[in-house]
């Protein structure tokens, strides 16, 4: 458990490293669009080849489909409720206001950023009940946070949030994160092999989902179409890991 926890909490605390670096420097926003190309391409190589491939062993096309649709039709519906707030902007680095709403859109920008660790650090407890973590898919997670730190930080501090109060928010992500890997572990160690298929699909349909609605359109606005070669080579370095 206490490994579930350590891992999870390091997945995590790639946001807070975004958002104090935000805080020290000025980062290009073409250089937040390349790192968080390089993430989704890592993403997208650690869900179809730790996720999905370990599903198909564990039980068939059903479970699979099913747990997969499944996540991807949750996020969706979750995605379109805090955005309705303001969380669309929560990787965002332009994005932000001053207005009487402000601290409405920033608490969909919270919650929208904790409906994205969740099904990615779960995976990790997922992980480790076959026998230990996986490098790459920690890199994968890691990498994917971080640029949602820049972001979303700087789109928070625009909005009006100090500097004290955005810090705390990405500390209670990073406690999210580190519990869903415990959760992924406790709750899934003794359960069937179907089960365990339905919820690795369904944690890949909901980051798949994720990916495309978020990480993908910011990293082509932020870096433009070298961002395509970029996601490539995530996906590569992944596969080397």
């Amino acid at each position: 458990m206490g490994e579930a926890l350590l891992w999870g909490a390091i997945a995590g605390a790639a946001n807070l490293l975004g958002a104090v670096a935000v805080l020290l420097i000025s980062l290009p926003k073409r250089l937040i669009g390349y790192i968080m190309a390089l993430g989704t391409g890592a993403l997208i190589a650690a869900v179809s080849y730790d996720l999905l491939e370990e599903a198909m062993k564990l039980s068939g096309l059903k479970d699979l489909a099913f747990g997969f649709l499944g996540g991807a039709i949750l996020f969706t519906v979750l995605d379109m409720l805090v955005n309705r707030k303001g969380a669309q902007h929560r990787k965002r680095s332009g994005e932000g206001s001053a207005s009487p709403d402000a601290s409405g859109s920033g608490m969909a920008i919270f919650i929208g950023t904790i409906m994205d660790a969740i099904p990615e650090t779960a995976m990790i407890g997922l992980s480790l009940i076959n026998g230990g973590v996986n490098p790459a898919l920690i890199t994968a997670i890691f990498i994917s946070n971080f640029p949602e730190g820049l972001s979303s930080t700087s789109g928070l501090l625009k909005g009006g949030f100090s500097k004290r109060k955005v810090i705390m928010m990405w500390m209670l992500v990073l406690a999210a994160s580190a519990l869903s890997a415990l959760a992924g572990y406790v709750f899934l160690d003794d359960a069937s092999d179907s089960t365990k298929a339905l919820l690795r699909s369904f944690a890949a349909g909901g980051i798949i989902a994720m990916i495309a609605s978020t990480m993908a359109p910011e990293a082509y606005e932020k870096g433009g179409p070298l961002v395509g070669f970029i996601t490539a080579a995530g996906i590569f370095l992944t596969l080397l890991l």
